[in-house]
């Protein structure tokens, strides 16, 4: 049987109760599976994980647990990071041809921080529909719970593993005027949190949150020094990890007319590394983006 025929009929459970999934209308379907408790699952999601003619997912291991708990016999194509332009291809061939396909992460919501943006630009490109159904979310998940403002954020992924990376990063971040979201893998939240400590303020306050949903769920708050030290001493941290980190004061987000004036004058009597470094304790402008600057006047004289 072909895994069209397959799913002319799905079903799926719900405890001891079974259902048919309708097959849904041709479109790339967006669809949010649970972050960590299962429960969490919408009925729009299992009518749809079920019923559309292609499932495509991250890992196939980690959906084929979900479909098990909900009853659901059917194959899955991998669609991820290493394959998305071969499987891209197929899926939007599939899309072409009229069927229906339901793109799903390992956790949460498609295109967080996986490469399911490419195959929906290609299919908004091939005036293919397509259609979102929410559901779970780490990122939001975590700022409901952190205690930070929560009217404007800005979701930056995941910082990079090299320090000298990771701190330029945290210099262009530190300043944007509303709640920081990163995730960050359990080996190295000690050292990203010293380095938001040393770069963005170990007075800023922050909340970190593992384990969402699930059974050892746990949000530490407190200063972004405070928080450094702890999971500097802590032996051994596990689980999906997001850091929540407040906005910038005003007087930090607002860049001061008279920068390039500060740095010109700290220039007269100082080398450009120097200039940069006063120059971002005056203005609180990023360093980097300062000794770029200061570079420039030497050059040009």
């Amino acid at each position: 049987m072909s895994d069209d025929d397959a799913n002319a009929s799905s079903h799926y459970r719900i405890a001891q109760a079974s259902f048919t999934a309708p097959r849904p209308e041709p479109a790339l379907y967006l669809v949010a599976t649970p972050i960590g408790n299962l429960g969490d699952i919408t009925l729009r999601a299992l009518e749809l994980i079920a019923g559309a003619d292609r499932l495509a997912c991250e890992d196939t291991r980690v959906t084929a647990k979900l479909l098990q708990r909900f009853g659901i016999e059917r194959r899955a194509t991998a669609y991820h990071e290493h394959n998305a332009e071969e499987a891209g291809d197929a899926l939007l061939a599939d899309l072409e041809a009229g069927r229906s396909v339901a793109l799903v992460s390992d956790a949460g919501t498609p295109l967080v921080s996986d490469p399911g943006f490419r195959l929906v630009g290609a299919a908004i490109e091939r005036g293919i529909p397509v259609v979102p159904v929410p559901g779970a979310s780490a990122l939001l998940s975590a700022l409901q719970v952190s205690g930070l403002p929560s009217d404007a954020f800005f979701f930056a992924g995941f910082l990079p593993q090299k320090q000298g990376a990771r701190r330029a990063r945290l210099e262009e971040l530190a300043r944007i005027p509303g709640t920081l979201i990163l995730y960050e893998a359990p080996h190295r939240i000690a050292e990203s949190l010293a380095d938001m400590a040393a770069v963005v303020g170990g007075d800023r306050k922050a909340a970190v949150s593992r384990e969402l949903t699930k059974a050892y769920e746990t949000t530490y708050r407190g200063t972004l020094a405070v928080l450094a030290t702890e999971f500097a001493e802590a032996e051994r941290v596990r689980g999906e990890i997001v850091v929540c980190v407040a906005p910038a004061p005003a007087a930090e987000a607002s860049a001061p007319a008279d920068a390039d004036a500060i740095l010109r004058g700290l220039l007269a009597e100082m080398k450009p590394a120097q200039a940069a470094q006063e120059a971002a304790r005056l203005t609180g402008l990023p360093r980097r983006d300062l000794y770029r600057r200061a570079l420039d006047f030497k050059s040009a004289g």
